[in-house]
């Protein structure tokens, strides 16, 4: 296959490289389990070990280590599953620029602007740059003003006390500020990068005039392909609803606080993060507005003709004209086929996605939440709610 056909939006960049000096990747974005545990051997373990050497594993604060729920998910749940979005991503959209080309939605006068749009994405996505901006980004806004004054709760912990200046770090607490959250942290960013990447990708393949069907199947000009790979960012829901979930439950054991006290940030997320996802396929919207009018005017002379002719033969019986478009005036079932073709054509839609991948991507972010609904009733309680809903 053609290497252009082979663009991959996560085989590349700083830390990719990294990992493949040590052996921890290979060029289809396999060994995602040694990379788990090595991620978890750094970001984890040495905290339960210092928290151990300090008293702060089981008592000695009011949070001890093994009580911090927003550690636990963060470290052995959202890393992982941070680490698998770009195996994800990299498999289901490995033939993402070869369906454009195979389905000649690229005019071959275009094909070089398409290539160079490729290549563009992977020169961002292998560039060091980006990478070593996010590290210090981290270092400097995330650690040094969010997470000091944003993400730390104002109690005594196994990480630290609060005083007037900021938390007191424990040593445990030094390796979770140094360490373990900027980690954490750069691989949110990081991902964000990624879907930046996708964005500004698809925002140039816009800018090309598309080969656009306006009468095929998919209702979307022949775009549909695309609905597929909106599930490459499923992951990357999942990761963002265990974050909200970690965090929401360390506030509601320690700080007394109520799930529906965070409905509001629910809410945000919930919007931002469909957005992020499902906005980058609408600069597609468009060209797919001008097919649709361009398909509904010349099907609509199409139907006129040959509704003409149609008419003309067995209804009354005359002659075709030399010029009659249908010869033989056609019959029944051409008429139901034209009739379809309009219909397919009057039904398309703006955005090369459906509902069902909005109902996805909510489902995704919102079932790391459903847990915490255990601290606002029980078992029983919740089961003949949703039994009453249901039935």
């Amino acid at each position: 296959m053609d290497p252009m056909n082979e663009f991959s939006l996560t085989r590349g960049g700083l830390l990719f490289r990294l990992w493949r000096r040590l052996g921890l990747i290979d060029d289809d974005m396999g060994r995602l389990k040694r990379r788990v545990v090595v991620a978890s051997l750094i970001c984890w373990l040495p905290l339960l070990v210092l928290a151990a050497m300090q008293g702060r594993l089981f008592g000695g604060t009011a949070m001890p280590f093994l009580m911090d729920v927003e550690a636990h998910v963060r470290y052995l749940i959202a890393v992982p599953i941070l680490l698998a979005i770009e195996v994800v991503a990299h498999r289901r959209l490995i033939t993402f620029e070869a369906l454009f080309v195979e389905r000649d939605l690229i005019p071959p006068p275009a094909l070089r602007r398409f290539q160079d749009a490729i290549a563009s994405a992977s020169r961002l996505r292998d560039s060091p740059w980006p990478e070593v901006v996010l590290i210090v980004l981290v270092y400097l806004v995330g650690i040094l003003f969010v997470w000091r004054h944003y993400a730390t709760l104002d109690l005594d912990t196994w990480y630290g006390r609060p005083s007037p200046d900021g938390h007191r770090l424990t040593v445990a607490g030094f390796w979770y500020a140094v360490v373990s959250v900027p980690i954490f942290q750069f691989l949110v960013v990081r991902s964000y990068f990624r879907m930046f990447i996708w964005a500004r990708l698809l925002w140039q393949i816009s800018r090309i005039e598309l080969r656009l069907v306006p009468s095929h199947p998919d209702r979307v000009g022949g775009l549909g392909f695309l609905s597929n790979t909106i599930n490459a960012f499923i992951p990357f829901m999942v990761a963002h609803g265990v974050m909200l979930a970690g965090g929401f439950a360390a506030r509601i054991l320690h700080l007394g606080a109520s799930l529906m006290d965070f409905r509001l940030e629910v809410a945000a997320a919930l919007v931002i993060l469909l957005a992020l996802v499902l906005c980058p396929f609408l600069v597609f919207a468009p060209q797919l507005e001008i097919a649709k009018r361009k398909g509904l005017r010349e099907y609509g002379t199409l139907a006129q003709t040959y509704v003409r002719d149609f008419e003309a033969k067995w209804l009354r019986g005359a002659p075709l004209g030399r010029d009659a478009t249908f010869q033989n005036g056609g019959d029944i079932q051409s008429l139901a086929d034209l009739g379809n073709s309009v219909q397919v054509v009057d039904t398309m839609r703006l955005a090369p996605f459906k509902s069902d991948a909005v109902f996805r991507l909510g489902v995704a972010m919102l079932a790391p939440l459903s847990p915490l609904l255990l601290t606002m009733m029980s078992v029983e309680e919740l089961m003949k709610r949703l039994v009453g809903i249901l039935f």
